[in-house]
């Protein structure tokens, strides 16, 4: 059955005007565009917004965590100072003070526990100590290196007893 046109429409319709019934073509291929532009926009806003925070993870910086707190403060509150101080935290480098102070730590542990050990165990013997201040009976070490030659083996020999 054919559906007249009504007698005050003009004979010739444009293509996008739909019969009474059919599916609208234009509506759905414009649905399609606003839904694939709003998903577009939302991907590039998203990955505009994590640009500071994706800048300082790569580069291994030390103030990540406020970087990716400002990006998370400015993505609720819509305040854009946020955003532009998490990129310049970003794009910073901070020294390591951190690994210095980690060696600094180390070296002090190590000298610790070398004076805790050497409290518990009499301190060894060494060549040239104990002239005129060792017990009586004790030997010390004497190398045979004194003209910057090969040095000869250690030997034991009585120490002075003061007499």
């Amino acid at each position: 059955m054919t559906t007249a046109a009504h007698p005050v429409a003009t004979h010739h319709l444009p293509s996008f005007i739909t019969p009474p019934g059919e599916t609208d073509v234009l509506m759905v291929v414009m649905a399609v565009i606003l839904l694939v532009s709003v998903l577009a926009f939302g991907i590039l806003f998203l990955t505009l917004h994590t640009l500071p925070e994706r800048i300082a993870h790569k580069s291994h910086k030390l103030q990540f965590e406020i970087v990716a707190v400002l990006g998370l403060i400015a993505l609720f509150t819509h305040m854009h100072i946020f955003w532009v101080a998490g990129l310049m935290l970003a794009l910073i480098d901070f020294p390591d003070l951190g690994g210095w102070l980690g060696r600094i730590a180390g070296s002090v542990e190590r000298i610790a526990d070398n004076q805790s050990n050497g409290a518990t165990k009499p301190p060894p013997e060494t060549a040239g100590a104990g002239h005129g201040n060792t017990a009586p009976g004790s030997r010390e070490v004497v190398s045979g290196r004194h003209d910057g030659g090969e040095a000869a083996t250690p030997k034991l020999v009585p120490a002075n007893t003061g007499s």
